[in-house]
């Protein structure tokens, strides 16, 4: 799993390439630390080459999303396959993001 983040001056742009499972989550988890206590920044994150979701890197995405909402600020995922979004709907979680192609 490989996870970058850029910082430009009004929000953070992330993406995701590979399998977001329990053996990646903890180092997922790590480089995203920033983005837990970005206030007033937007975070985008590209999702165009994430190929698999668990249960671990759904609670990432939860946490990301609800420190965004504590400070104002607002996460969009980008390029989410079917089967990803399925995952979401599946687990009722879908109406906690906002999902753009």
């Amino acid at each position: 799993m490989k996870t970058t983040i850029n910082e430009t001056e009004d929000k953070y742009l992330v993406t995701f390439e590979g399998e977001l499972d329990t053996t990646a989550a903890a180092e997922v988890n790590d480089t995203l630390q920033p983005l837990y206590t970005a206030k007033g920044k937007d975070v985008d994150i590209d999702c165009t080459r994430l190929e698999y979701i668990a249960s671990s890197g759904l609670r990432i995405l939860v946490k990301i999303v609800k420190a965004a909402k504590a400070t104002g600020s607002k996460v969009v995922l980008h390029g989410v396959n079917d089967d990803i979004q399925d995952v979401f709907k599946m687990t009722g979680f879908i109406s906690l993001f906002d999902i753009e192609d």
